[in-house]
């Protein structure tokens, strides 16, 4: 009996996978690709110029730059807390954003509630007037605000003027027409058949509000917050003038590292770094509730 062997067959080299006819070209991934590496660069790369900088001595930050550091040192975040008092300035920037977008983000929802759920005489004048004040520039402000605390100061013995409390009324005049916009277009969002059921169960206008409304636009509502919170943590002209040595805020105070003699650029790196940490670990921990929020606050 004779037996014929047979050859073991190659496996068959794979097919190539199709691409899809709604897939983007090649082209276009590959510049994609190209533009994120640039503007990750561009991003990180002045953060890497901060942190270096920020560990290095004072005369080698001052001398010629060098991408790798030869010495590393802490001493600079050390001596950023006795060479000017950071400590002071940054509680007084603490208090004045910490306050100022609560009673934005307070008066934001009774403001974007009336105007999502009532009809009234003057509503859309109302939206739109307060949208436009966005328009203005800030420095219009300034000098306007300036006469009208020290004229209050002046006949009510109420100074506003160099104080906290001036700074924060500052802060929510440029804080709360967009912290109400926003609002006003997250409230529209939420159905009014949750308020009228609210309403049948025994609740008025303000228990729908704060048992059925604010809980449904806690996105929203950390959205503003955070957006007020940054905008006071970080600005600079109206705290420049509207504050004095007591109540000077961070965004300021961090002039005080450049004197006459000389300029402190390790301690300046190293005190922009840790005024940041507020603003990026909020940012960081909410998120998923900001743009939640922004998303559904920019869309009625």
């Amino acid at each position: 009996m004779s037996s014929t062997s047979t050859a073991p067959r190659s496996p068959a080299p794979p097919r190539p996978a199709r691409r899809s006819p709604t897939a983007p070209p090649q082209s276009f991934i590959w510049t994609r690709r190209v533009a994120l590496t640039l503007v990750a660069l561009f991003t990180l790369v002045p953060v890497y110029v901060m942190i270096s900088s920020s560990l290095k001595p004072l005369g080698d930050v001052s001398g010629k730059f060098s991408w790798i550091p030869t010495g590393f040192t802490i001493r600079p975040y050390i001596d950023i807390w006795s060479t000017i008092p950071l400590a002071k300035y940054f509680m007084n920037s603490l208090i004045v954003a910490g306050t100022a977008s609560v009673c934005s983000v307070v008066v934001a929802i009774f403001s974007a509630y009336a105007v999502s759920r009532y009809r009234f005489r003057g509503k859309r004048v109302f939206t739109i007037t307060v949208l436009s004040t966005q328009m203005f520039p800030g420095i219009l402000f300034l000098l306007p605000l300036f006469l009208i605390f020290v004229n209050i100061g002046n006949s009510t013995g109420v100074d506003l003027y160099g104080s906290r409390g001036g700074l924060i009324l500052t802060y929510l005049t440029f804080s709360l027409p967009f912290s109400i916009w926003m609002l006003i277009g997250y409230f529209d969002s939420i159905p009014k058949d949750l308020d009228e059921a609210a309403m049948v169960d025994g609740c008025g206008p303000l228990g729908a509000l704060f048992r059925v409304v604010v809980p449904a636009a806690i996105p929203g509502i950390v959205a503003v917050t955070l957006y007020a919170f940054m905008t006071a943590w970080g600005e600079v002209l109206f705290a420049s003038v509207m504050t004095n040595d007591s109540t000077r805020t961070l965004a300021v105070g961090l002039q005080g590292y450049s004197t006459q003699n000389d300029v402190y650029w390790n301690q300046i790196m190293a005190a922009s770094l840790v005024v940041s940490v507020p603003v990026v670990a909020g940012f960081l921990l909410l998120q998923r509730y900001l743009v939640a929020g922004l998303t559904a606050g920019a869309v009625k």
